[in-house]
C-alpha cells in the first residue's frame, strides 16, 4: 500500500507503507512492572452549534469510550490534564463535567485506574492575585476531585507563577494543599516548553535550582506524595531528580523524548510513566510493558524504541501543540470520526508536519488499519488541496 505525500521541498512523492501494525491485545495492569498512566485527550463534537474557538463542545460518548480502551490495555488514565487541552480550550467547568463522567465510568470496572488534574486554571493570573487566592483556588479543585472519590494530580499553576515572590511562596502553597489532601497525590511539574507561562516555576531561574525547592517540598510532605511527574524533556534532569527522591516517592516520567530508557531504568532505579504519548501509542506501550513484565527487555525496546522518533516529532517545538498530533493519530486509527479539536486546535500543525507524522507512525507500527489510515490521510490532504 502506498500514498502520495508532500515533501519538505514542496514536491509530492509516493510513500510505501512498511510497518506491520502492533495488534490490540488486552492486558491487566498487573502484567506490568511499572505503573503507567496515559494522559488522555478529549474528543470534540464537530456537529455542535457553537463557536469552536470560544465554546468547547465535547463528544462525551466517544471521549469516554477511549478511556475504556486504555483500561482494556492495562493502562491507567490521567484525566483532565494538558493532553485533554486543559488551559488550551478545556475550561474548569468542562473539566468538572469530564471528571464526573470519567469517575462514573471508572466505578464500573475493577481495573479503572484513574487520577485527575487539579489546578488553579479558573483563577485568572494578574497583579492583584495573592498567594491566598492561589491556595483557595487549589483547595476548590482538590475538594471537587476528592469529593467525586478521585485521586489528585496536583498541576502547576500559572497564577502561582505570577503571584509568587520567592521559593518560599511555593513551599507555602504546596505545603498547605498537601497537608489537607485525603490520600497521596501526584505532583506535576510542567516545563515551559509545554507551557511558556510556567517558565521559572518553583521561584528559580534554572531547572537545577528549582529542583532543590521541589525536593524540599516533597521531603517535608513525603507521606502525602505518591510521586512526581516532571515534564522537562531531559533524561539527565529526570534521572538526577529520581535519585534524590525519598524511597517512598515515585518518579513518573513525563519525558516524551526519552521514555523508553527511563522506564527501563538503570542499576539505581527506574521511572514509572504518566505520558501524553501513551494516548497515541497505547497498544505499543501496553505490549512493551507486558514484555518488560515477562523479563524480555529486548522485546520491550523492540516495541517501544521505534515509537520514540514519532513522539519526538509530535512533541517538537512549539511543544504545547503536541495535542494536535495525538488527536490526528486517533483520527487515522478510527478512534474518532473526524479531525476536529476544541478551540480549533487542529490548525496548529502544518500539512508537512502531519505528513511526516504519518510516515513515522507507520514505521512505529502504530497505524492499526493501514488502509483506513491511508483513506483518512487522503481526506486531510484533499482539504489542503493535495489530490
Amino acid at each position: 500500500m502506498e500514498i502520495a505525500l508532500p515533501n519538505p521541498d514542496r514536491s509530492i512523492s509516493a510513500y510505501r507503507l512498511t510497518g506491520t501494525p502492533i495488534p490490540f491485545v488486552r492486558h491487566a495492569a498487573t502484567d506490568f512492572p511499572r505503573i503507567a498512566y496515559a494522559a488522555a485527550h478529549v474528543v470534540a463534537d464537530p456537529l455542535a452549534s457553537n463557536d469552536p474557538w470560544l465554546t468547547p463542545a465535547i463528544d462525551w460518548d466517544t471521549t469516554l469510550q477511549f478511556r475504556h480502551r486504555l483500561w482494556d490495555l492495562g493502562l491507567g488514565v490521567a484525566e483532565a490534564m494538558d493532553t485533554a487541552q486543559r488551559g488550551m480550550g478545556l475550561t474548569w467547568t468542562d473539566a468538572q463535567e469530564l471528571i464526573r463522567r470519567a469517575q462514573s465510568e471508572a466505578r464500573t470496572r475493577t481495573d479503572g485506574l484513574i487520577a485527575y488534574g487539579a489546578g488553579t486554571d479558573h483563577l485568572t493570573p494578574g497583579p492583584n492575585v495573592t498567594i491566598d487566592d492561589v491556595i483557595r483556588a487549589y483547595e476548590e479543585q482538590v475538594d471537587f476531585v476528592e469529593g467525586q472519590g478521585g485521586r489528585v494530580i496536583l498541576m502547576a499553576s500559572r497564577a502561582l507563577k505570577v503571584a509568587a515572590r520567592s521559593p518560599d511562596d511555593y513551599a507555602r502553597v504546596y505545603g498547605r494543599i498537601l497537608s489537607q489532601v485525603r490520600q497521596p497525590v501526584i505532583l506535576h511539574w510542567l516545563g515551559e516548553m509545554f507551557d511558556p507561562a510556567l517558565e521559572g516555576y518553583w521561584g528559580q531561574p534554572t531547572h537545577e535550582a528549582a529542583m532543590d525547592v521541589c525536593l524540599d517540598v516533597i521531603a517535608a510532605h513525603a507521606d502525602k506524595v505518591d510521586g512526581i511527574k516532571i515534564s522537562l524533556l531531559s533524561k539527565e534532569k529526570e534521572i538526577a531528580m529520581r535519585r534524590r527522591l525519598p524511597a517512598s516517592v515515585r518518579m513518573y516520567t513525563g519525558d516524551d523524548f526519552n521514555y523508553a530508557e527511563l522506564i527501563a531504568g538503570d542499576e539505581q532505579g527506574h521511572s514509572d510513566a504518566l505520558l501524553g504519548i501513551f494516548d497515541a501509542i497505547a497498544p505499543a506501550a501496553s505490549a512493551a510493558l507486558a514484555a518488560l513484565g515477562r523479563g524480555s527487555d529486548n522485546e520491550f525496546f523492540e516495541l517501544l524504541e521505534p515509537t520514540v522518533p514519532l513522539s519526538r516529532h509530535i512533541f517538537a517545538a512549539p511543544t504545547r501543540f503536541y495535542k494536535t498530533g495525538v488527536v490526528f493519530l486517533a483520527y487515522l486509527n478510527g478512534l474518532q470520526d473526524h479531525f476536529a479539536m476544541i478551540g480549533g486546535q487542529q490548525s496548529t500543525r502544518s500539512l508537512q508536519h502531519l505528513s511526516e507524522l504519518f510516515r513515522l507512525a507507520d514505521k512505529a507500527r502504530v497505524l492499526a488499519d493501514p488502509a483506513l489510515a491511508i483513506d483518512r490521510m487522503k481526506r486531510v490532504l484533499a482539504v489542503h488541496g493535495v489530490t
